[in-house]
């Protein structure tokens, strides 16, 4: 392990952050002289980020518990164009509005996590259509477009395996890595910024706004990349049968992200604890040692506390233990209304599993029956041409659906 001498690149280092720094000493430096304002852009693609997300504004979050000013810069210009990053298609053009919509849907994640304010150090949240949208396309050609080499640019791996499939990249999507590297200059310009951090495979468009300020003249800029975060069995963090796992709570439920968590694979616990809770390295460390399913359960409550807020965790908390240790129907449970009348003509098994994002289609539906994986009311169903109907409500006026022991959901008539 790297010993930095600067209290963020140590925190950096001991909690696993760090996959690449552009200039480990320069950087070291800088931060052990005082204050430096660092930076994640994030393109509003959707009305809210996922985990993955998460791991880079905790990368925030430290920046600013260590004494330095984050800023959160939302992509307003660049998701205009849409990052081709290790795409094998390019992504879907949105509008203005669909952007400033999906903006506002992702706002409140940060102010839980983040401190804002006027302060020195008080987080700074930016919107870089502030000047892409503002551009003369030939003035900017001029002035940034020829600092920047084809024949480079071809070679990261972001560009280069799409290339290698042969699947088309087009023009639109070729002049994202420009924006985002003349993002670097403008925030250095604007606001100091010297510090730009980003998952692995952003590397090469950091890169890039570094090497800009090179050649404009400007100041020494400095990249930092995380780790892209897979688990133990292979699995891309953050990915589920039934989709990402999203930080709002309209999209993910607090119960079910607490889940996510609980059910962490155990040789994952500890790195996961250093990554996304603010726990000290020795809590962690007994925590794990003593034992690993009390571990899961801190690493669950402790993450969902951060993102939606304490009670919101300790009743995710309670709901599973009441489910799995008392046995009991907990209302808590993540609960989906359908039509009485719906349900009053009899609703299809495989329609509800689905309906209650229980299996992502009838397909898998059908295999969660024939693995004998699903319950209606805590009792096993195989056939899948059951019915749920009235006669299965149970006192508290819900149904009980299950897929494995782990995944609940009350359908309620309404």
């Amino acid at each position: 392990m790297t010993k930095f001498k600067s209290d963020f690149l140590q925190v950096m280092e001991e909690r696993g952050f760090i996959h690449q720094i552009s200039d480990p000493e320069g950087l070291d430096a800088l931060c052990l002289k005082g204050p430096i304002t660092g930076y994640v852009g994030y393109d509003a693609t959707a009305s809210s980020i996922h985990i993955g997300n998460l791991i880079t504004l905790t990368m925030l979050y430290w920046l600013q518990a260590t004494g330095n000013r984050p800023i959160s810069m939302m992509g307003g210009g660049t998701t205009m164009v849409g990052d081709p990053s290790f795409r094998d298609e390019q992504r879907q053009l949105l509008t203005m509005d669909q952007i400033n919509a999906n903006i506002q849907g992702i706002k409140n994640v940060y102010a839980r996590i983040l401190r804002y304010g006027d302060g020195p150090t008080d987080a700074v949240m930016i919107n870089n259509a502030d000047w892409l949208m503002e551009l003369k396309y030939v003035d900017f050609l001029r002035e940034v477009g020829r600092h920047f080499s084809v024949n480079r640019m071809l070679s990261f791996d972001s560009v280069k395996i799409r290339l290698d499939r042969e699947q088309s990249l087009s023009f639109l999507e070729f002049n994202y890595m420009i924006m985002q590297g003349y993002d670097f200059v403008e925030l250095n310009r604007r606001y100091g910024c010297v510090l730009q951090m980003g998952g692995s495979d952003q590397w090469g468009n950091i890169i890039n706004g570094v090497d800009l300020s090179h050649r404009m003249g400007g100041e020494q800029l400095y990249a930092l990349t995380t780790p892209l975060l897979t688990t133990s069995s292979g699995q891309k963090m953050g990915k589920t049968a039934s989709g990402a796992i999203w930080l709002n709570a309209d999209q993910c439920p607090p119960y079910d992200f607490w889940q996510y968590f609980r059910n962490t694979e155990d040789a994952d616990v500890e790195k996961f604890l250093k990554i996304f809770t603010r726990l000290s390295l020795s809590d962690i460390a007994h925590a794990v040692k003593d034992d690993i399913n009390e571990a899961k359960k801190l690493l669950a409550t402790e993450t969902t506390a951060i993102v939606h807020g304490r009670e919101a965790a300790e009743q995710a908390a309670e709901t599973a233990r009441a489910t799995f240790e008392q046995g009991a129907i907990d209302l808590s449970l993540p609960t989906v209304e359908v039509r009485a009348v719906d349900l009053s003509v009899g609703m299809g098994l495989l329609t509800a599993l689905v309906n209650a994002g229980l299996a992502a289609s009838n397909g898998e539906a059908r295999r969660h029956l024939q693995a004998g994986a699903v319950k209606v009311n805590d009792e096993s169903v195989t056939d899948e041409r059951t019915e749920l109907t009235p006669s299965r409500l149970l006192p508290e006026g819900v149904i009980k659906l299950s897929v494995g022991k782990k995944r609940h959901v009350l359908i309620k008539p309404v």
